[in-house]
């Protein structure tokens, strides 16, 4: 087997120890040849915008964007606002994941997720239509705006080129994603984590069904894909290291459970054992020996270096156009000597 080589990299950063800490891998992912940071805001942990603001003052080159911020919490016209100003700060390497967030957290803030899929086509439309500086009036199901742009008098107004990314981890919003691409609303998909090859191949064929209505190719879909990596030169040790966060997700997170390929019965035994989100550390021990190594190994670039970087491959293969690199332990600057060895020049 030859090695394989990768074309576009980047990390992921999320709840480090401190924000400190995330700064520096920034750059240091930077210094090291990576093409992008995204920054996890999935839970209530640490906002992304305020890290990224502190990216753009750090590094020159690399591009980054939350992988993913959510569609609910930020009006559309603050998120314009948002990234308008990120793209300023940055010179235009701001990049923008969005997603429709899971339950139970968004119902336990207040967010009715009634439907999803309508609500992210008419946010990202509207969102589309005020970063290229048009003004607009929308009157959607769940999006109205009137007579609305963003008020650059004093700023470069110029458009916001700021590719937008809908974080897609169901197959409907995969082929939803598609249409967008197809229509010039969204770049492409961030592929979720936590979830095998063999799904990301069932996602082409929807992107593929949907851009393909709107007359376009499934190249123009860009589809970089947060990957979980667990890495040890002892392979059973990076196995354990990951498996508390398999066991969280699959039984914590329907849609990730459903994707995984995981038999149902073993994510409502863990859901069961963890006793609903959040969960304890006590919680989570237990209920991880519920779940063995070939699920852990299935959904995580677990094992050794050389595991790692085969599993990372075998997802560029099934569909990922940019590894998203999600170091498990506290050894990230190794996670991104051993893949800068392998970026194609």
């Amino acid at each position: 087997m030859s090695d394989p080589t990768f074309d576009r990299l980047g990390i992921w950063n999320w709840e480090s120890e401190n924000v400190a800490d995330e700064i520096e891998y920034a750059k240091y992912a930077e210094s090291k040849g990576f093409d992008s940071v995204w920054q996890g805001e999935s839970r209530l942990v640490r906002d992304a915008m305020t890290i990224m603001g502190a990216y753009t003052q750090v590094t020159d080159s690399v591009k980054f964007g939350p992988g993913v911020t959510n569609c609910y919490t930020r009006n559309v016209a603050l998120m314009a606002q948002t990234f308008s100003t990120l793209h300023e700060l940055s010179g235009g390497r701001a990049m923008l994941g969005i997603g429709a967030w899971w339950d139970p957290l968004a119902s336990k803030v207040g967010i009715d997720r009634q439907n999803p899929l309508r609500y992210m086509w008419e946010y990202c439309t509207v969102l589309r239509k005020l970063l290229d500086l048009e003004t607009v009036t929308y009157d959607g199901q769940y999006i109205q705006v009137e007579d609305i742009e963003l008020d650059l008098v004093r700023a470069n107004a110029e458009p916001r080129t700021v590719p937008i990314y809908i974080g897609a981890t169901g197959l409907t919003m995969n082929k939803m994603s598609g249409e967008l691409v197809g229509n010039g609303t969204i770049d492409g998909v961030y592929m979720n984590y936590l979830i095998p090859p063999s799904h990301n191949e069932r996602a082409m064929e929807k992107l593929t069904e949907g851009v393909e209505k709107q007359g376009g190719t499934i190249d123009d879909v860009d589809r970089p894909q947060l990957i979980a990596v667990s890495m040890d030169e002892d392979a059973d040790v990076a196995i354990d290291n990951a498996r508390g966060l398999v066991t969280q997700y699959i039984g914590q997170q329907p849609h990730i459970t459903k994707a995984s390929g995981i038999d149902p019965e073993v994510g409502e035994q863990v859901g069961e054992e963890l006793g609903g989100w959040p969960a304890s550390a006590e919680d989570i021990e237990r209920a991880s020996r519920l779940v063995p190594d070939e699920v852990v190994t299935n959904i995580v670039a677990a094992g050794t270096p050389e595991d790692c970087v085969q599993k990372v491959a075998d997802y560029c293969e099934a569909g990922c156009t940019e590894p998203s690199l999600y170091s498990l332990g506290p050894n990230v600057k190794e996670v991104i000597d051993v893949f800068a060895e392998f970026k194609a020049e």
